[in-house]
């Protein structure tokens, strides 16, 4: 299959949204399948130059990713217009031959778009949710209607767990039978444990979050100098930036905890472990999360996992490898001190783990629970299905977005109507026979590595 998988949040950017399309893209790759990915002109955080035009990603296969000339308007996220990226999307999907288009992430213009471009362009669509929303804010209710309208023509729903299910459901009242639960995955071989890098004199705990509200980081401020208070052997590492992290960095001058809490700034995510491993102790202060790839990452390394009991958090991990607790500051201090008492062994000189805590066979728990092969092998079902769904009209694509509302019904439909004959402008302009395609090229050896014909057939393939 020909896969474009789309969002506005995708690397140099890093979080949760971007390691999974980067890595369901190389496992569904791996597969067999062809991946691309779109999104936004990026500047380079290290080079500081724009990262645009055509680029790829090293991995198991190569990642195409096209970095369209879309600048972005806040938060990395691109200015809705819902028309001026049609003719780079539809120039993309034709050269691709793309046959499938993922989108990813609910506050992604891009992804919202391309639904809709999808569907005037006779392409099957499906969509990953990652993030859970409310329904009382205007925010969430302003994204909950566009929600509603971009997903009226999608062909099947993803969602990272079933609380997140269940909320996407409840906000956009779309037909649970087309909406999935898949949750996210770690390459466990990436984060194991190495109990020689953990400190054998004092108790750390670590902390690697965007330093932003959402992360609970006021929790955070609130819950350190308790701790430290209580014990005197318990030091805080705690990586990421954001815009709370003058608050954590004026509470540990105002508490005079300069000697006891680490400030490493942005960790890229290839020393993520490294910092880990470091710990004993994981601590997640959410206030809202429909997965959490962070918890699952330390479980892996062999920390203990303190968690705020928020969105989807109760479903990654057993509850042997982790206390939850109420998002507020006196029970998450105490759920710490119990898990500081309960799991660390300090009666003798060598700090460490009490028998009831194995970090090795945590790490091989996860190992066998999660994996994005399983995760790359269950969309794939989704994409087989979606191809054997029929394409909407116009007429039944008008019928669903004038569902949408008694008055925003009737919008979207101008917006559709609007889609429908700028398209049809573009194929007169530009028709799709005079758009080159890229040839298929053999990229991945045969099974069969001592065939000496597949070996020459492959040699041919990348010289051409």
């Amino acid at each position: 299959m020909r896969i474009a998988l789309i969002s506005d949040f995708f690397y140099p950017r890093l979080g949760g949204v971007e390691m999974h399309l980067f890595s369901l893209a190389q496992r569904l790759i791996a597969q067999g399948h062809k991946v691309i990915i779109i999104t936004h002109v990026y500047q380079d955080p290290v080079s500081k130059s724009k990262r645009t035009g055509v680029r790829y990603l090293n991995g198991p296969g190569p990642l195409k990713c096209y970095y369209c000339p879309i600048v972005p308007m806040t938060d990395q996220d691109a200015l809705p217009t819902f028309s001026s990226t049609l003719s780079i999307m539809r120039w993309i999907f034709i050269r691709e031959r793309i046959e499938i288009v993922h989108a990813h992430q609910a506050t992604s213009t891009l992804a919202n778009e391309s639904i809709a471009y999808a569907a005037e362009l006779g392409i099957a669509s499906v969509y990953t949710d990652h993030s859970l929303f409310g329904f009382d804010d205007l925010a969430s209710v302003i994204l909950n209607r566009v929600m509603k309208a971009s997903l009226s023509t999608v062909n099947a729903i993803i969602c990272v767990s079933h609380t997140c299910r269940e909320n996407l459901i409840m906000r956009t009242n779309m037909d649970p039978t087309i909406v999935h639960a898949i949750p996210n995955a770690i390459d466990a071989s990436k984060f194991t444990p190495d109990p020689s890098k953990r400190c054998k004199e004092r108790i750390k705990i670590v902390v690697i979050s965007r330093l932003v509200y959402r992360k609970g980081i006021d929790l955070l401020v609130g819950i350190i100098p308790m701790i430290c208070s209580k014990f005197d052997n318990v030091d805080f590492i705690i990586g990421g930036d954001g815009a709370k992290k003058l608050a954590l960095e004026e509470m540990v001058e105002r508490e005079r905890l300069q000697s006891r809490v680490e400030f490493l700034g942005s960790v890229p995510h290839a020393e993520v472990r490294n910092v880990l491993v470091k710990g004993h102790i994981f601590l997640n202060c959410s206030l809202t999360e429909s997965f959490c790839i962070a918890i699952l990452e330390a479980a892996s390394c062999g920390l203990f996992v303190v968690s705020t009991e928020v969105g989807g958090v109760p479903e990654v991990l057993p509850e042997d490898l982790i206390f939850l607790s109420k998002p507020n500051i006196d029970e998450l201090c105490n759920v710490v001190e119990k898990a500081i008492n309960e799991k660390i062994d300090c009666r003798h000189d060598e700090i460490k783990f009490h028998s009831s805590y194995n970090p090795i066979e945590a790490h091989e728990r996860i190992n066998r629970l999660y994996s994005w092969d399983r995760v790359a092998s269950r969309t794939v079902k989704v994409y087989e299905a979606v191809l054997q769904k029929k394409r909407l009209t116009l007429e039944q694509r008008l019928g669903r977005y004038r569902s949408v509302g008694p008055f925003s019904g009737y919008v979207v439909c101008l917006i559709a109507l609007s889609l429908h004959f700028y398209l049809k402008f573009l194929e007169w302009l530009q028709p799709a026979d005079q758009i080159d395609v890229v040839p298929d090229l053999e990229l991945f050896p045969s099974k069969n590595e001592n065939d000496e014909s597949s070996k020459n057939k492959k040699k041919d393939s990348l010289q051409s």
